[in-house]
């Protein structure tokens, strides 16, 4: 009985047993911050781990996250990959909170990390502040003394202007561009530019991805990237300032080097890693007056370069009947605050307010596309007229003058109509939702209805017994089905090794992404991660014990051929070289077949 216990008791703990040599671990740069302050959250497991999933982070701000990362390390033939996750976190309120665990999978198994405690006081911690003294008095690396001012030249942002002398109402563009010569591990927005005084419009929002390229400014080379582009226009004459935009970049600095060549080319030596605050200038914008002299009487706000297209959709029609007048106002500039101008029909026509239709874009270049207007017209007698809107008014900023287009006029011939006919005012654009009704509404059938004699239905017939038997049937297969699937899934390591396959599949499914994307290194991370846990769940060998020399061992006692052994270490060994240098002699593509193929080969015979 006791021998019987024992048994029972290893296989469950078992499973422990063979993940016990996993480790997922959570820790933070500090464990007691002040409010406003940045951490540093890592999380890591040794191991293929995937579906990462973190914990509830909702108590800080997110400033950067989940940034991944891989490591292997190779010692006496054992190969030992780490996978990471970290973030960058702000506190925002005071307390004391724990992070819970984050989840990981590691083979067919998910494993979890532990708590933090992180307390959040007021101000700085005091400890802080003095471990902070003395880094500032004995690293030469420290940005708030003696470094800061060579941090400032090699890491700044500018706002650039298109012009800074214009009309109001006329269009300009700033990019926020941002320059650095150090390596920057994340960032946060501190504070938005508020622009007031300008109507503005987002090309390129904050957190967009942006795109890095090398500039050369006041003689030297910069990594430059555009965060923000914003088009404004200004809302009144006068100066104007473009607010700046601030941000908190968590930044590493070289403050040594171990005088190693390798080092000096790889970016080896010491290290430190600080949070640096820095804000755009502002700029001054000169906002001038429109002109008075020459201003048409209709003139409404209008600024930048356009043109004037009118159309109407009949010029013949009865009388209480619909008509719809378009104008299409197309160009660059204020496009958004250009009002409907005010059209008058004559007397005999009902108008009603018209309906806008917008097509505008913005760019880099500006504000451009069009504007339509709608008017809906009812002709209430018989007759002809002339449909005669008025001009339409802007002022040009590249020529510093006034322009009045005319607007087309159109003859409309109104014949007798029903008098009794008083019809609702609908635009075009509501005609759809009243065609709909044919749809929404049944109608009464006139026709007759299908009749059945008793005995001819359904009810008694064969059919109606041999559904009634499905029943029993589809339960008792059901049932047979279940006892299968206990008894093949009862076994743990041959379940595992039966799936291996479709885990190596995902990782494979994988590869070819990165592939067809050109991402070399991911591409041969991904094939083997593939490889590793296909063997280590097919040959039922732990992740620690997993290393060429226990695979070889294992395919050679289920005999398998020597040939598809070296296939399989010579793929392995390209895997491990090409994240550390070039591989030649043989395509990625290569690469991946003989992957598949040696997996493909190990299930023919095993």
């Amino acid at each position: 009985m006791k021998k019987g216990y024992y048994i029972l008791s290893f296989l469950v703990l078992l499973p422990t047993l063979l993940f016990a040599q996993i480790k997922f671990t959570a820790t933070a740069s500090s464990t007691q911050v002040g409010t406003g302050e940045q951490f540093e959250v890592d999380f890591t497991v040794q191991g293929n781990g995937d579906d990462f999933n973190p914990p509830d982070l909702s108590n800080f701000q997110v400033l950067s996250g989940p940034n991944p990362s891989q490591s292997m390390t190779s010692v006496n033939g054992v190969t030992t990959y780490t996978t990471g996750f970290s973030y960058i976190l702000q506190a925002v309120k005071e307390g004391t909170f724990i992070i819970g665990p984050a989840t990981i999978n590691v083979g067919m198994r998910g494993v979890k990390s532990n708590p933090l405690k992180i307390t959040v006081v007021k101000g700085q911690p005091v400890q802080r502040q003095q471990t902070q003294q003395a880094q500032q008095q004995n690293a030469p690396g420290s940005a708030s003394v003696g470094n800061s001012q060579s941090i400032a030249k090699s890491l700044f942002i500018r706002a650039e202007v298109d012009k800074t002398r214009v009309y109001q109402g006329e269009q300009l563009t700033v990019n926020y561009k941002l320059y650095t010569r150090v390596a920057i591990l994340g960032s946060g927005l501190d504070k938005a530019p508020d622009l007031n005084g300008f109507w503005n419009q987002d090309i390129m929002k904050n957190g967009q991805q942006v795109q890095w390229k090398i500039e050369d400014y006041k003689g030297e080379r910069f990594n430059v990237a555009t965060i923000k582009q914003t088009v404004l226009f200004p809302e009144h004459a006068g100066d104007l300032t473009i607010d700046p935009i601030s941000l908190t970049l968590a930044v590493r600095l070289q403050q040594q080097s171990s005088g190693d060549i390798f080092d000096q080319v790889f970016g080896g030596g010491s290290f430190k890693d600080i949070n640096y605050k820095i804000s755009s200038p502002p700029v001054i914008i000169h906002a001038m007056p429109l002109p008075e002299a020459g201003k048409p009487a209709d003139f409404s706000g209008a600024v930048g370069s356009f043109s004037v297209a009118s159309n109407v959709d009949k010029k013949e029609l009865k009388a209480n009947e619909t008509l719809n007048y378009n104008l299409k106002i197309t160009g660059t500039g204020n496009l958004a605050l250009i009002n409907a101008p005010n059209i008058n029909p004559p007397a005999d026509f009902e108008k009603y307010d018209p309906k806008t239709t917008d097509n505008i874009a913005v760019n880099p270049g500006g504000v451009s596309g069009s504007r339509e207007f709608t008017y809906l017209l009812i002709p209430r007698h018989l007759g002809d007229f002339t449909l005669s809107p008025p001009g339409f008014s802007y002022f040009n900023p590249a020529t510093r003058r006034y322009v009045t287009l005319p607007a087309k006029s159109f003859a409309i011939k109104v014949n007798k109509g029903d008098p009794q006919a008083n019809p609702t005012a609908y635009n075009m654009s509501s005609q759809q939702d009243i065609k709909m009704l044919g749809k929404d509404i049944r109608y009464i059938k006139t026709d007759s209805p299908d009749l059945y004699k008793d005995g001819e239905g359904f009810y008694g017939s064969a059919s109606f017994y041999l559904l009634m038997l499905l029943g029993p049937l589809a339960f008792t297969g059901a049932l047979l089905y279940r006892r299968w699937d206990d008894k093949q899934n009862s076994d743990i390591v041959k379940l595992k090794s039966r799936k291996a396959n479709k885990v190596a599949a995902k990782h494979l499914a994988n590869a070819a992404k990165q592939l067809s994307a050109g991402n070399k290194n991911e591409f041969y991370e991904a094939v083997a991660r593939g490889l590793y846990g296909y063997l280590s769940d097919k040959l039922n060998i732990p992740i620690a014990d997993l290393n060429k020399e226990n695979i070889t061992d294992q395919l050679k006692a289920r005999a398998l051929d020597e040939g598809t052994i070296n296939q399989l270490s010579d793929t392995i060994d390209l895997c491990e070289m090409a994240r550390f240098a070039p591989v030649t002699g043989i395509s990625q593509q290569q690469v991946f077949d003989k992957a598949k193929n040696t997996i493909n080969e190990i299930e023919d015979k095993i």
